[in-house]
């Protein structure tokens, strides 16, 4: 079973950036849809960004221009660079992976009761 570990998150203040990384326990060259999601503390999860195997990245609305999606398939990684934090950014933070994905990211972003695999999270906390 894949397993998948999140590193990265710490408190920072409002306008400075964070780097979070996913390792995988196995090569992600077999997965399309990898996936970052968040959940802040009340809220339903919801998706941040998402990069198929074929180059195309996805944004939440409320992350594009100020995240990041990359992942290196060559060492098994998934990242977010996050710059220009907010508070209403904090949350934690889970890594994502949809097998034998139909769809593309962008569906998997808003649907997250269709990932297969999670990551257990790291928390990103952002002050004013």
């Amino acid at each position: 079973q894949l397993q998948l570990v999140e590193s990265g998150g710490g408190s920072v203040q409002s306008g400075g950036s964070l780097r979070l990384a996913c390792a995988a326990s196995e090569s992600t060259r077999n997965y399309y849809t990898l996936a970052w999601f968040r959940q802040a503390p009340g809220k339903e999860r919801e998706g941040v960004a998402s990069a198929d195997s074929d180059g195309r990245t996805s944004y939440a609305d409320d992350v594009k221009g100020r995240f990041t999606i990359s992942r290196d398939d060559a060492k098994n990684m998934l990242y977010l660079e996050m710059n220009n934090l907010k508070t209403d950014d904090t949350a934690m933070y889970y890594c994502a992976v949809k097998n034998n994905p139909g769809l593309r990211g962008a569906y998997y972003l808003k649907n997250p009761d269709q990932i297969d695999f999670w990551g257990k999270g790291t928390l990103v906390t952002i002050s004013s």
